[in-house]
C-alpha cells in the first residue's frame, strides 16, 4: 500500500537526489528483414523500426507527466547488423545511414546494435561490418555499436582484439573534429548481455522476443543522500540501508516498464538496476563511495568498498522485481561521474585502479579519455586485460576509452551532455605489439566446463 510517506519520498528523490529514469530502451528484432538485396533489406529495416517505435518517445513523455519520474533517454536496440549483412553483402554503412534515419523519425537519443558477436571467430558479415565502425559512426549522430570478442565459456578471440584496438583509435580520428565521439559510441565486450538497455552497448539479443521494452534505472545521488544519515554505521549497515534503498529505486523502474509495455502493447523485457553516474554535482558513484569513508576516489579501500557497494544494490533490486537482467550494479564511467572526474584530475584515480575496481563493478574501463598518440596494440591491449577479468570471473566487463587526438594526459576532452568531460589519463609507456601480434584464441579457463 503506497502511503503519504512513500509518495513525498520519491518526490524528494526526484526533485533534490538526482533520481531518473536512465531509460527505456525499446529491443526489436530485424531477423526477418534479412533480405540478399542489400537495399531490400535496409527498406525492411526502416519500416520495422519506424512502425514498431512510432510512440516509444510519446509514450515515454506521457509516464514522466503522468508520474513526475523524470525518463532522461528513450532508446531502440536492434539485432546485432552483422547478421543482416552476412544475406545481403554490399556496404555495411548502408544499414548504419538506415538506422540513423529511423531514430530521426521516431526521435529517439540513440540506436544500438551497429555490432558483431565474434567471441569465437568470424562469421560471413562479421568483418566487413567492423572494419566500417569507423565509417559509420563518424557519418551518424545516433547509431552507437559494439563488438563481443570473448566470453567465459570460448575464450577471448585475438584477432578480433587486434582489429578493435586498430577499429577504437580509426573511430577516434575520424572524429577529431568532434571531440573524437566516435571512439565514445563504441564498446568492446566479453560476455555481452543480450538484454542491456544502455548505450553504446545495447544490441537486441538473438535470442529475445521480436519486440520489448527494457528499463535502465539511476540514482546515485540517492544512495549517496542516504548514507548521509548513517554517518557512524557499520560497513554492516551501510550494506543494509544501500539494499533498502535500490529496492526504492528500482521499484520506480518496474512501475514505469511495466506502464511502458501495456501502453505500447510490447513485452516487457528486464529492469536494468544499476547506478548510471551523471555529470551532475552530487549525481555519482565515486561520491557514494567517499561517502563511506574513503578521503577520495581511488584509494586504498576503494576495491572493497564498490564491491559492498555493487553486491548490495544487486540484492535490493533482486528483492524489487523478478524481472532484472542487463548488467544491474555500479558504473564507473569516468567522464560521466563528476566524482571520478575529480578524483582522475588530482591524481588519486589511475587507470590500473580503474582496471581493479572493474573485478567487482557491473562494466568495465567505461568513458576513459587517453591519449591520442596511444599504439592500436596497447589499446587491444587493454582490451585483452579487461576481457581475462570477465572470462574468468563469468562477468561482463567493457572498454569504451577515447583516444583523444591531439592531446596528451592532463589535458581535458568535453563532449558536453551525459557523455560529460574528462582528463586524458595516463598509460604506460611499454609496448604490447608482440604479444597483441601473436593473434589466436585465448583458451576458455576451466571455469567454463560446467556442464
Amino acid at each position: 500500500m503506497i502511503n503519504t510517506r512513500d509518495i513525498l519520498e520519491t518526490i524528494n528523490m526526484v526533485e533534490n537526489e538526482n533520481l531518473d529514469i536512465r531509460t527505456i530502451t525499446m529491443g526489436i528484432s530485424l531477423l526477418d528483414c534479412c533480405d540478399s538485396d542489400i537495399d531490400k533489406a535496409c527498406q525492411k529495416v526502416y519500416d520495422k523500426i519506424t512502425t514498431k517505435a512510432a510512440r516509444l518517445v510519446e509514450v515515454g513523455e506521457q509516464i514522466e507527466k503522468e508520474f513526475g519520474i523524470p525518463i532522461i533517454n528513450k532508446r531502440i536496440s536492434v539485432t546485432p547488423i552483422a547478421m543482416l549483412l552476412a544475406s545481403s553483402g554490399g556496404d555495411p554503412v548502408k544499414y548504419a545511414k538506415t538506422l540513423e534515419k529511423a531514430a530521426n523519425k521516431v526521435g529517439v537519443n540513440f540506436i544500438g546494435g551497429y555490432s558483431a558477436l565474434v567471441h569465437k571467430g568470424f562469421a560471413p558479415g562479421d568483418i566487413e561490418l567492423m572494419r566500417s565502425i569507423p565509417r559509420a559512426l563518424a557519418e551518424t549522430d545516433h547509431v552507437c555499436s559494439s563488438v563481443n570478442i570473448g566470453s567465459t565459456k570460448t575464450g577471448i578471440n585475438m584477432d578480433a582484439v587486434k582489429m578493435m584496438g586498430e577499429i577504437v583509435k580509426q573511430a577516434s580520428e575520424l572524429t577529431a573534429d568532434r571531440e573524437c565521439i566516435g571512439a565514445a559510441k563504441l564498446v568492446v565486450f566479453c560476455n555481452a548481455p543480450e538484454d542491456n538497455p544502455f548505450m553504446a552497448g545495447a544490441f537486441h539479443g538473438p535470442g529475445e522476443p521480436d519486440c520489448v521494452i527494457n528499463v535502465g534505472v539511476s540514482g546515485p545521488g540517492v544512495v549517496r543522500a542516504a548514507l548521509t544519515k548513517c554517518p557512524d554505521g557499520t560497513l554492516t549497515e551501510v550494506a543494509d540501508l544501500i539494499k533498502k534503498t535500490a529496492f526504492k529505486i528500482t521499484r520506480m523502474g518496474q512501475l514505469v516498464g511495466a506502464e511502458a509495455s501495456k501502453r505500447l502493447g510490447v513485452e516487457f523485457g528486464i529492469v536494468d538496476l544499476s547506478l548510471a553516474p551523471t555529470p551532475a554535482i552530487g549525481d555519482s558513484v565515486a561520491y557514494i563511495l567517499e561517502e563511506m569513508g574513503l578521503e577520495k576516489c581511488g584509494t586504498h579501500g576503494t576495491t572493497a568498498a564498490l564491491a559492498l557497494l555493487n553486491d548490495a544494490v544487486k540484492k535490493g533490486g533482486v528483492m524489487a522485481s523478478s524481472l532484472v537482467g542487463g548488467l544491474s550494479g555500479a558504473f564507473i564511467p569516468v567522464t560521466e561521474d563528476a566524482g571520478m572526474i575529480a578524483a582522475a584530475r588530482c591524481g588519486a584515480l589511475s587507470i590500473e585502479k580503474l582496471e581493479a575496481m572493474t573485478a567487482v563493478c557491473s562494466v568495465g574501463l567505461d568513458m576513459i579519455v587517453i591519449p591520442g598518440d596511444t599504439p592500436a596494440s596497447t589499446i587491444s591491449a587493454i582490451i585483452a586485460d579487461e576481457a581475462a577479468i570477465g572470462m574468468v570471473n563469468f562477468k561482463t566487463t567493457a572498454v569504451r576509452v577515447i583516444p583523444a587526438v591531439g592531446k596528451k594526459s592532463g589535458e581535458e576532452l568535453n563532449f558536453g551532455g551525459l557523455l560529460g568531460y574528462g582528463p586524458v589519463m595516463k598509460l604506460h609507456s611499454e609496448s604490447s605489439q608482440k604479444f597483441i601480434d601473436r593473434g589466436g584464441k585465448i583458451p576458455a579457463p576451466m571455469q567454463s566446463l560446467k556442464n
